[in-house]
């Protein structure tokens, strides 16, 4: 089998277009991570440095000598992440990032089980001792039915994306299950301007 590309095989839940659409998801495996707080913060840093630690040390396994059962050639999944805020900052009228909620996360080949994520975790354990590893889960996750958009530009302008995906749930008898979001994030903020980064944005919702 060739090597396996989120970027070419799963285009319809990571590369959107950047007009709204109705997409169900299925079950899906990842290692998640939960924080709270301003995602500028180093411990926010952190908590994406241990998901992608664990994640390569997943696909680096057949070079250590560990094939998992029904491994394949891939390439790592881009960064997720649910959005949240807690119960003083849902009360403000303004965006404080202090109040944030977060769930972040990197989906799994479907080869990957809790013996393999228990494998990487001591793997990582060994080599980035700074890392707060425990605090990493191995979950299965259904997202089901929501409507989605890639987003082009900035986070600040994301509200005119989500004012779009708003509109196109009215317009087709859907409604928008809770604030909670998901945001995918395509582009790598290290190397991209941020005029040019694209986030997939999406939400629940439910048929009327």
């Amino acid at each position: 089998m060739s090597k396996f590309e989120w970027r070419k095989h799963l285009k319809d839940i990571y590369l959107p277009k950047n007009n709204p659409e109705v997409i169900d998801l299925p079950a899906m495996k990842y290692f998640t991570i939960n924080g709270t707080g301003n995602p500028n913060s180093e411990q926010f840093t952190k908590c994406i440095e241990a998901l992608y630690s664990l994640s390569y040390a997943v696909r680096m396994m057949p070079k250590k000598g560990i094939t998992p059962n029904g491994y394949y050639e891939y390439t790592v999944f881009p960064l997720e992440g649910f959005w949240d805020l807690d119960e003083e900052g849902r009360k403000l009228d303004y965006l404080n990032q202090d109040h944030l909620v977060y769930k972040l996360m990197i989906r799994q080949p479907d080869f990957v089980t809790q013996e393999v994520f228990e494998i990487a975790v001591n793997s990582v354990k060994e080599k980035k001792s700074q890392l707060e590893m425990d605090k990493v889960g191995f979950e299965t996750i259904t997202e089901g039915l929501c409507v989605q958009a890639m987003h082009n530009g900035s986070y600040d302008l994301e509200p005119a994306t989500f004012a779009l995906m708003e509109q196109f749930c009215s317009q087709n008898n859907l409604e928008r299950l809770e604030k909670t979001h998901k945001e995918i994030y395509i582009s790598d903020t290290r190397k991209t301007p941020s005029e040019k980064l694209k986030t997939v944005l999406r939400f629940n919702v439910k048929k009327l």
